[in-house]
C-alpha cells in the first residue's frame, strides 16, 4: 500500500488554519479566490474551468463555502473540503452568477476589505462580468503573494505525491528512449511510450490512482518537436517529424499524480555525436552542475540564475541563451519561484524547482536537461534520477 498517495484531509484544513490566521493579521473580513489551482490547494476539489465562475470563499472566522454551477454541485459536494457549497444555475444566466456570488459573500460577512487573487473571475473562454469590486464595492486587496508563498514550500505528504510523479515520468522516458529509431515518428514513439507506462502505472496501482490533471491521464513522454533543427525552439510543438540520423532530441516526461507533477527532461542524439553536438552537450551539463551546486537553502533564486549565466559568459555560449535556469513546479507545471536573476526569493527547505538551463543552437539544435530537485536542509535532493551522461543518451544507428 501507498499511505501518502492523496493529501489527507488533515493537511486542508491546516492550510485553510493559515489562510485565516492570514486573513486576521492583514485585517481582512474574508478571502475570495478564483484560480483553480488555488481552489484545488485549499479545498482538494479539482475541477476543469470554464466560462462558469468558480470561487472559494473564506471569512475571517474560518469557514469555507465552494461557490460553483448547478453542473458542478454533486462534484463539489462529494469531494471538496469545506463547510458549505454554494451553486447558481447557469451562466450567463438572470440573474448573472457574479451577483449570486454577491449574495453568498454577505451571509457569510465578506465585506469591507477582502483578500482576492483577482478582481473577479478571470475573463476565460468568453466569459463575461462585473468585477468583485463593483459588484460588491468592497476594497479588494490582492493576496496571490501569500498563497504562492505557501504552495512552493511542500508538505511531506506533496513531496510523496511528486516523487511518486518521478518514477512513472522515469519509466516513461525510458520506454521513449527504447523505441525512438531512424525512420520511426514523433508520434507513434511518443503514444508507444506514454501508454506502455501508464497502463503499467495502473496496473501497480490501480484504484489508489488518480491523475487529476487538465492535460494528462497517466504517464507521459515525447518531443513535444524539438527534434533536429526544431529542438533550437525551446517551446516547440509536436510536428509528427520523423527521427533521422544525426538529430538532436529534446525530450519531455512526466506523470501527473493527484494533481503534483515531476519534470524529466534530457538531450539525445541519434547516431555518434559530432563535435559540434558534443561541445554543447558538454556545456548545457556542465552549467545545469553549476546550478546544482548553487542550490541551497538561504541562497536567493536570482543569485543560481546568475551563476548559471557566468558560466555562460566565461564560455562565449550568451549567444545561445534563451531563458532562465529553473522554476517552481507541483499542482502547476511552471510555478514560482523562478531561477531568474529577476526573482530575489529566498531558498527554503521544502521547495521543489526544476534545473533545466540550455542552450540553442540555430541549424544544430537545442540541448538542455531538467531534473526536478527539491531544497533540502542540508542541500540538494534530486527527485529525477534518468542518466545524464552523453553516452547513455546517444541512441545508435
Amino acid at each position: 500500500m501507498y499511505p501518502s498517495i492523496q493529501i489527507p484531509k488533515a493537511e486542508f484544513e491546516a492550510r485553510a488554519r493559515r489562510l485565516v490566521e492570514y486573513l486576521s493579521a492583514e485585517g481582512l473580513s474574508g478571502a475570495v479566490l478564483f484560480d483553480n489551482y488555488y481552489v484545488t490547494y485549499f479545498t482538494d476539489f479539482a475541477f476543469i474551468p470554464t466560462e462558469r465562475p468558480m470561487a472559494l470563499a473564506v471569512n475571517a472566522q474560518g469557514a469555507r463555502a465552494l461557490f460553483v454551477p448547478r453542473l458542478e454541485l454533486e462534484h463539489a459536494q462529494a469531494e471538496a473540503v469545506v463547510d458549505r457549497v454554494d451553486h447558481y444555475p447557469e451562466y450567463p444566466d438572470d440573474p448573472h452568477p457574479m451577483v449570486v456570488l454577491k449574495g453568498v459573500l454577505e451571509d457569510m460577512g465578506i465585506a469591507g476589505r477582502v483578500g482576492a487573487d483577482t478582481d473577479g473571475y478571470p475573463w476565460i473562454l468568453g466569459y463575461q462580468g462585473p468585477t468583485l469590486s463593483e459588484l460588491t464595492g468592497a476594497e479588494v486587496v490582492r493576496i496571490s503573494s501569500f498563497v504562492e508563498a505557501q504552495m512552493a514550500v511542500k508538505s511531506p505528504a506533496e513531496l510523496a505525491l511528486i516523487r511518486e510523479s518521478a518514477k512513472w515520468g522515469n519509466l516513461a522516458h525510458r520506454l521513449l528512449q527504447r523505441y525512438t529509431r531512424v525512420g520511426a515518428t514523433e508520434t507513434e514513439v511518443s503514444l508507444r511510450a506514454s501508454q506502455e507506462a501508464t497502463l503499467a502505472l495502473v496496473d501497480t496501482l490501480g484504484s489508489l490512482y488518480r491523475a487529476r490533471s487538465m492535460f494528462s491521464q497517466g504517464a507521459e513522454a515525447g518531443y513535444r518537436g524539438q527534434i533536429g533543427r526544431h529542438a533550437a525552439i525551446p517551446h516547440a510543438l509536436a510536428m509528427n517529424v520523423t527521427f533521422m540520423t544525426g538529430d538532436v532530441l529534446v525530450t519531455g516526461a512526466g506523470a501527473a499524480m493527484w494533481g503534483y507533477h515531476s519534470e524529466l527532461e534530457r538531450t539525445m542524439i541519434i547516431g555518434p555525436p559530432n563535435d559540434e553536438q558534443r561541445r554543447f552537450f558538454e556545456h548545457m551539463k556542465a552549467a545545469q552542475e553549476v546550478a546544482f551546486e548553487a542550490l541551497r537553502p538561504g541562497t536567493k533564486c536570482s543569485e543560481v540564475d546568475r551563476a548559471v549565466r557566468h558560466y555562460y559568459e566565461a564560455h562565449d555560449l550568451m549567444p545561445y541563451w534563451k531563458h532562465h535556469s529553473g522554476h517552481g513546479i507541483g499542482l502547476r507545471y511552471h510555478e514560482g519561484p523562478f531561477l531568474d536573476s529577476g526573482d530575489h526569493t529566498v531558498l527554503q527547505p521544502g521547495m521543489v524547482l526544476t534545473v533545466e538551463p540550455g542552450l540553442y543552437v540555430t541549424g544544430l539544435g537545442g540541448f538542455r536537461h531538467s531534473d526536478t530537485v527539491v531544497i533540502a536542509e542540508d542541500g540538494l535532493e534530486l527527485i529525477t534520477y534518468y542518466p545524464r551522461d552523453l553516452e547513455s543518451l546517444t541512441i545508435p544507428v
